[in-house]
């Protein structure tokens, strides 16, 4: 059964879609403070479909990115209570609170830099971040410098892939696909224990 690859079909007709853009900075935004799937897994087969426009959809989702993990921040500063803690309940990531904030003793802004580009689940550490009273500014410095490292990675990705990386996505989609799966799955049992 190939359950990826045409999966992957259908999201590359998704982002040759005309307002396929606009979705993307919305669940840009929302990713970064609340939102459970990874905006990469839009804005990549995007910058596939349309290799052309891979700088740009990489700035869009950097600063839509940048701008969700900012609400993130406030809704932890402001809202922790009535907001902040269903997101971190819907996560199962009650325990894990208490280690972001060691970690933010120890590391300080770095650790925001750090969610950035790792799966380390930046809503989480946006709202940890406001909570927890990081600065402001340097919390949007490490932001923007986490994001887009991770989002423009990819964007190069794309670019020395060249012409040929459509077909190799969709060679390997199947294996890619099961992979990410599993990878998830034992982020889920990790955040769950």
């Amino acid at each position: 059964m190939k359950l990826f690859s045409s999966l992957y079909d259908k999201v590359l007709d998704w982002s040759r879609h005309r307002l396929a853009e606009r979705y993307l900075a919305l669940i840009s935004f929302a990713e970064s403070s609340f939102f459970p799937i990874p905006v990469v897994l839009m804005m990549a087969p995007m910058m596939v479909a349309k290799p052309e426009r891979r700088w740009y959809l990489a700035s869009l989702t950097t600063v839509t990115s940048v701008l969700g993990g900012i609400a993130g921040y406030l809704i932890g500063a402001f809202l922790f209570d009535s907001v902040g803690q269903s997101i971190v309940d819907f996560y199962s990531a009650g325990d894990k609170l208490i280690q972001l904030k060691n970690w933010f003793d120890q590391y300080g802004v770095w650790l925001v830099l750090l969610a950035g580009v790792s799966p380390i689940p930046y809503k989480l550490v946006t709202i940890s971040a406001g909570a927890l009273g990081l600065a402001f500014i340097p919390f949007v410095i490490a932001s923007l410098l986490g994001r887009s490292v991770q989002f423009f990675f990819v964007a190069l990705i794309v670019h020395f892939g060249g012409p040929n990386l459509e077909a190799n996505i969709r060679r390997w989609s199947e294996y890619l696909g099961w992979g990410t799966l599993v990878l998830a799955a034992v982020a889920y049992f990790y955040l769950r224990h």
